[in-house]
């Protein structure tokens, strides 16, 4: 009996001190585990999934160490961590392959594409693009159980508030009707061709096909369509590029230009944005498109200069926000446009 508590107690402490682990994963942390999966029970009511959905998974459920490991060791750097040049990640996620994959679904889905963007307002290449970024067009999902690591994540606690309602956003979707099957993902819980959380799954996943289901796993269509439900509720601007690729002249004055108010989210991300200034504005300064003309003179943007001056810059439009709000980092934002630009040439 002593040693029975003993080891639980030493379990225990395992999992306060670091998490889970391969040698922490024991009998006596499983019952840990169970006691956490059955107190989410008033949660999944309220939600209104059924008790029998849980009793279908729970039971066979155990901790997945690796996922924690995973989490552990996400990069991240300090806040004063020095940013890399943006070229060496361009080449890698806007290269040939991508773009070649990316015109072949482009025109694989013209007809959906181009009704989808009647409707929404998102240009087809930016639904081509997310899907190539996220999956490199379905070519990988993520095989992990999402179930299992969101409930893993959460009892770890670390993250709890970032993972638990997403496992309970999962519970929802299985309770309607998504097949067990089809919840597996990343090892944080993204999950089908746009690479969606449950909670953004449930939120604004969107039927392309007309069958009266939403499949982002299976049907191209679906998950177009939800995509380009994400960037509306987003807050993209119809018949707005995202922002387009510039020189600036060698003797341009920033001391003027730097953003007059802090983000709130992501305040590393913006803080390398300038104040707003319309496109006239822009021009008046110098600044010279490297490729296509100028948007209408009374868009607005922002300049980045990812490599620092005399390399490459952009003017980036409230629609870039939008692609920011899918994943907020530059570097990512920056690609998905560029690879548009380059699916539709």
């Amino acid at each position: 009996m002593r040693s029975s508590i003993l080891s639980l107690l030493l379990g225990l402490s395992a999992v306060v001190a670091g998490g889970l682990t391969a040698d922490s994963v024991s009998a006596q942390e499983d019952v840990g585990f169970r006691a956490y999966l059955e107190s989410l029970r008033p949660k999944t009511r309220a939600m209104g999934i059924r008790d029998s959905t849980l009793d279908s998974v729970f039971p066979g459920l155990t901790p997945n160490p690796r996922v924690v490991q995973l989490d552990q060791n996400q990069p991240g750097g300090g806040t004063y961590a020095p940013i890399p040049n943006f070229e060496p990640y361009r080449r890698q996620h806007v290269d040939a392959a991508r773009i070649s994959r990316g015109r072949t679904a482009y025109l694989a889905n013209r007809a959906r594409l181009a009704r989808i963007e009647a409707e929404t307002g998102v240009p087809e290449e930016i639904m081509v693009a997310i899907y190539g970024h996220e999956t490199n067009y379905g070519a990988y999902t993520g095989d992990f159980d999402l179930i299992r690591s969101l409930a893993t994540l959460s009892y770890e606690g670390r993250r709890r508030t970032l993972f638990e309602p997403e496992l309970l956003a999962t519970l929802k979707m299985l309770d309607d009707g998504v097949p067990r099957s089809r919840l597996v993902g990343s090892w944080a819980g993204a999950t089908g061709y746009p690479q969606f959380l449950p909670s953004v799954y449930l939120r604004l996943g969107k039927d392309g096909d007309g069958d009266g289901r939403v499949d982002i796993w299976n049907s191209e269509a679906d998950a177009l369509a939800s995509i380009a439900n994400y960037f509306v509720h987003a807050g993209w601007r119809r018949g707005e590029p995202w922002g387009i690729a510039v020189s600036v002249p060698v003797g341009l004055d920033r001391s003027g230009l730097a953003a007059r108010t802090t983000a709130v989210r992501c305040p590393r991300v913006f803080s390398r944005h300038s104040r707003w200034l319309s496109m006239a504005e822009w021009r008046r300064m110098g600044i010279v498109p490297s490729g296509a003309g100028w948007p209408a003179d009374r868009v607005m943007a922002t300049l980045l200069e990812p490599d620092g001056p005399g390399k490459t810059a952009y003017l980036l439009t409230s629609n870039y926000r939008a692609i920011l709000d899918y994943n907020c980092s530059n570097f990512y934002a920056l690609s998905v446009g560029l690879l548009a630009d380059a699916v539709k040439q």
